[in-house]
């Protein structure tokens, strides 16, 4: 049997690395998209640790901003392995800094890195998942999104503009096998939070009802489930993973 094709943008990084081993016990096919500024050998670095581990994962080179350099990234997958069944839209960045003090940059940069990108992947492989009548479109998120956060009026709005595309687009598609769900995770213990002054990380999780980070792999498990094939009932939701931080 040919193995699924999962797509994980961001998947060189921390939760992206988690989600890929996890896709990867799945048994699907993972490629890990990536960009990393151009910066192919930390890529291929990453992906030798995960071959030591025991992951046999492929990697494809995208800038996720630049909707050319998206379909050369897809028609290489498509050439390779096929075309992309389970689509995880992980890549992001923050630019945090207060509105009377944000520019035009700050805000293009997040808007085009973390929601434009949606936009351009989804649009590229989701006619082949039509083909199919079968695709798993799954997009992260962030507490921020749902309720906001100081210094991240960009961040937060593009975060919460996936949950307005990823119901829209779980209407159209609905009809022919493909779900589009979202995942919201709160503060997760990888190296942007754990580099945060021990003073401030504490306060943070002081503000977590569990008493403790999450952890990539807790994000990773949402994932499986929404893309297994028995979560077909599952579409347009959003599934916060948070700790209990902020409940709605």
């Amino acid at each position: 049997m040919v193995k699924r094709v999962a797509l994980v943008t961001g998947g060189t990084g921390g939760i992206g690395s988690a989600i890929c081993q996890q896709l990867h016990d799945d048994g699907y096919q993972v490629v890990a998209g990536y960009y990393s500024g151009g910066q192919h050998d930390k890529a291929l670095a990453w992906q030798a640790s995960m071959k030591e581990m025991g992951y046999e994962m492929a990697i494809a080179y995208g800038n996720i901003t630049d909707y050319a350099s998206c379909e050369a990234c897809i028609e290489d997958i498509r050439t390779r392995f096929g075309s992309v069944d389970v689509l995880v839209n992980n890549g992001g960045i923050t630019r945090d800094i207060t509105l009377r003090k944000m520019t035009p940059e700050h805000w293009h940069d997040v808007i085009a890195t973390n929601l434009t990108s949606v936009f351009y992947m989804t649009r590229l492989v989701v006619n082949d998942m039509l083909g199919k009548q079968w695709g798993r479109i799954i997009n992260i998120s962030s507490i921020n999104g749902e309720k906001g956060q100081f210094g991240q009026a960009n961040y937060s709005a593009a975060k919460a503009g996936m949950y307005g595309f990823t119901k829209a687009v779980a209407q159209e598609v609905a009809g022919k096998g493909v779900t589009v769900n979202t995942v919201s995770p709160g503060y997760i213990a990888t190296s942007m939070i754990m580099d945060v002054p021990e003073e401030i990380r504490e306060q943070i999780r002081q503000g977590i009802p569990v008493g403790r980070f999450g952890e990539p792999n807790d994000i990773a498990r949402v994932v499986s489930f929404l893309a297994a094939e028995e979560a077909g009932f599952i579409t347009g939701a959003n599934i916060s993973a948070n700790g209990g931080q902020y409940m709605h």
